[in-house]
């Protein structure tokens, strides 16, 4: 999916325009930090810090109106806008590097920060206009990889061309990156206006805690918030610690620093696209808790190898080759990057869940708080960090408290924000690696919220494959000996579970008072697994629990479990598959009616009969009907494998499937010379291989075949060739002189 989106205009240039503003903004930054540093010796340190306090203010007071802008107005012109704007300020960093002016400068990185914290709820706000529900979660990891790459490299670029000291060079790459971000603004898709009526606040405190307040009247969406905020905490935190970590307690070469924080910028980009991964679409956030408790895992670690080993003194800063010498220095690359994978886990899940659940008239102004939230965290990171260092805490005890709050964190996360851990593992578990696709979802609230839902039985795999896309947890039938066994019981635990002895009626008292109690319940009307491969007899008892409860069916049809390892096919019956693809087909929903008329046992033979006609017509309409028999016969290939036997006559043997394609290919190219497209060719063949070969084979050369039997005659057949305009007839010589057919 990631390639797809970064190959379509609906997202591309959102992408690149992304990643050359941030660039910008870290390449100014990093160069004015090391000109100030040149130039300014004994106030330096201060005005590096008011350097990153002047990029960040902005955020905290503008992002709101940011908001507000965004969706009062149609987002692609803001980010228009904002990129003309940014043209005029790197033409003002231009003149400051060809002049070395350092108050020049600092103004550009004042307004930079100012366009950054307009832009933000903008960026994050287009992407639900642009992309599909189930496409946020690869662009949000697109994004974050973006801009973590463009902070190393822009931050890298920044320092090399300070050291160049090219003013011209510098003045260059600031305008020239900025042309680059306009030109991908202007080819972003114009957007429809979210709030045409909405009037901005210019006060932009009032502003700032009205969105504040708003968004911490929604508490799915507060506790959303506080998940990215908590993963730009780590990150700032982790940030601020790593360049002292390795100058000072591990004695690297600024060289090293560098090479950190690529690593870490790798490692955002690498659980970013494996939380894309792993949620195949569906917003699930038990990554999120994950993520928590991989960077507790990290920081433990790191902290306690800083606080058991005692890193050898250093002359000199160390060259990476003697750096990497020191144990504890692996040590501090891999648990940093485990660190960064862990936080690409954190935010992607959460900033999608916050996109998808917002309203969309005020999408942008939601983010906009998030952001000034995110903001805080950070600043509250980098200043509760320097506090600490300051009262001489060391590195070792700054880490294993960042590891009790990220493990506290992870325990929040859990409780609070993922609805359902089994159903959250399970949706990722069947998305990732049986590529679960469902169709026809919108029809469970079509259903309302306590319907029947109605499946063939496949596998072993089916309750759980249902559980993991059920938009309320349901209440499972479940038969009462597969309860009972051992492998069963630890995963019903886990689920509302009601036993049901199929061949009992009186069983199905419980599961229908379950529904009329506002609860879904899933059933298997078969009872059992299929051992066929299709729908076996329905109970009665399954259409009684139905007709009932007076709920509404939704029948859903589950296909591809049966080639697992999980269902009672043998390997004749079905290719067996370790992870095959699975398909959930869901129905509209319908209300099962009965004769009033019928009592009694005719009653619940007219509602299993009922729920028969259902489930068969659940069979037939999830069955791909839109193609021709030769390209049903090439998805039976793959579905069976080629080696699989397809045709076999007594005199020719068997035909495999892939001789059977073979066969048919090369016939065809013959036969397509014969006529027109659309032309109908007689067949008169056998009952052998050769038949079925020559069948396909007109078929996929775009012809008709017309079958003809050769016992009906010779008027008959001249007739009906005649009937359907075969001008042509196939046929085999040996089949004529046997058939004695010359004349």
């Amino acid at each position: 999916m990631t390639h797809s989106l970064l190959a379509s205009r609906r997202f591309a240039p959102l992408f690149w325009r992304q990643f050359f503003a941030a660039f910008n903004d870290n390449f100014l930054k990093n160069a004015l930090v090391l000109l100030i540093l040149a130039h300014a010796a004994e106030s330096g340190a201060s005005l590096v810090t008011l350097a990153g306090a002047a990029f960040i203010a902005p955020f905290f007071l503008l992002s709101a109106i940011g908001g507000e802008f965004a969706d009062k107005y149609d987002k692609a012109r803001v980010v228009r806008w904002l990129s003309v704007a940014e043209i005029a300020v790197a033409a003002l960093s231009a003149t400051g590097f060809l002049f070395s002016n350092v108050p020049t400068l600092f103004g550009a990185l004042i307004l930079f920060g100012v366009t950054g914290a307009l832009f933000g709820p903008v960026k994050y706000g287009i992407l639900p206009d642009h992309l599909t529900r189930e496409e946020l979660p690869a662009g949000n990891a697109l994004v974050e990889s973006a801009t973590f790459f463009a902070i190393l490299s822009g931050t890298v670029a920044g320092g090399m061309a300070l050291h160049v000291g090219d003013g011209v060079i510098l003045a260059a790459g600031v305008m020239g990156v900025a042309a680059l971000a306009l030109g991908a603004a202007w080819l972003i898709p114009p957007t429809r206006r979210a709030d045409p009526d909405l009037a901005i606040d210019a006060n932009v405190f009032r502003s700032t805690f009205k969105l504040l307040r708003h968004l911490r009247g929604q508490i799915e969406l507060r506790r959303l918030a506080v998940v990215t905020s908590l993963f730009w905490l780590f990150g700032s935190v982790a940030m601020s610690l790593t360049p002292s970590l390795i100058t000072q307690t591990l004695h690297g070469a600024e060289l090293l620093v560098s090479i950190h924080l690529a690593l870490f910028a790798v490692g955002i980009a690498i659980g970013s696209g494996l939380a894309a991964f792993l949620l195949k679409g569906e917003i699930v956030l038990l990554p999120s808790a994950v993520g928590a408790a991989l960077v507790a895992f990290a920081s433990a670690d790191l902290g306690l190898a800083l606080l058991l080993s005692n890193a050898p003194a250093a002359a000199t800063a160390l060259s990476p080759q003697a750096y990497f010498a020191q144990p504890l220095a692996w040590r501090a690359a891999i648990d940093l990057s485990l660190l960064a994978l862990a936080g690409g886990l954190m935010i992607v899940p959460s900033f999608a869940a916050i996109q998808a659940q917002s309203a969309p008239q005020q999408r942008a102004r939601t983010i906009a708080a998030v952001n000034v939230q995110n903001a805080a965290f950070m600043a509250l990171g980098g200043v509760g960090v320097a506090g600490l260092q300051s009262v001489g805490v060391s590195f070792a005890a700054l880490l294993i408290g960042l590891a009790v709050v990220a493990l506290v964190a992870s325990i929040w996360i859990v409780k609070a924000v993922v609805a359902s851990p089994l159903q959250d593992l399970l949706s990722i578990y069947f998305r990732a690696f049986y590529r679960l696709e469902v169709k026809g979802l919108e029809n469970f609230e079509k259903a309302g919220s306590n319907p029947i839902v109605a499946l063939n039985h496949v596998s072993f795999l089916d309750a759980a494959a249902i559980f993991a896309v059920m938009p309320k947890q349901p209440v499972f039938a479940v038969d009462r000996a597969i309860s009972k066994t051992w492998w069963a019981k630890p995963f019903l635990k886990f689920m509302r579970v009601i036993p049901l002895d199929p061949a009992n009626p009186l069983g199905a008292r419980a599961l229908i008072n379950a529904v009329k109690d506002g609860n879904p319940l899933v059933i298997f009307p078969e009872g059992r697994l299929t051992v066929t491969g299709s729908l076996m007899k329905v109970y009665d008892g399954a259409g009684l629990i139905a007709e009932k409860s007076g709920a509404m069916v939704v029948p859903v049809h589950i296909d591809g479990a049966e080639a697992t390892m999980f269902s009672r096919l043998t390997r004749e019956q079905a290719r067996r598959r370790w992870f095959p693809k699975f398909t959930l087909t869901v129905l509209e929903p319908i209300r099962l009616t009965v004769d009033d008329a019928l009592k009694g046992k005719a009653r619940r033979m007219a509602a299993g009969a009922a729920l028969y006609q259902i489930m068969s017509d659940l069979v037939f309409r999830a069955t791909n009907a839109d193609r021709t028999l030769f390209e049903a016969v090439v998805e039976a290939a793959r579905a069976h494998g080629l080696s699989r036997v397809a045709l076999e006559d007594p005199i020719a043997g068997k035909l495999s499937y892939r001789r059977l394609l073979i066969g048919t290919r090369a016939l065809a190219g013959k036969i397509a010379r014969i006529g027109r497209p659309g032309d109908a060719i007689g067949l008169m063949l056998p009952n052998a291989n050769g038949a079925g070969i020559a069948f396909l084979a007109v078929i996929s050369a775009g012809r008709t075949p017309a079958m003809i039997n050769f016992t009906a005659g010779a008027a008959n057949i001249l007739a009906g060739c005649e009937a359907a305009q075969a001008r042509t007839i196939l046929t085999s010589r040996g089949f004529i002189e046997k058939a004695k057919l010359e004349k």
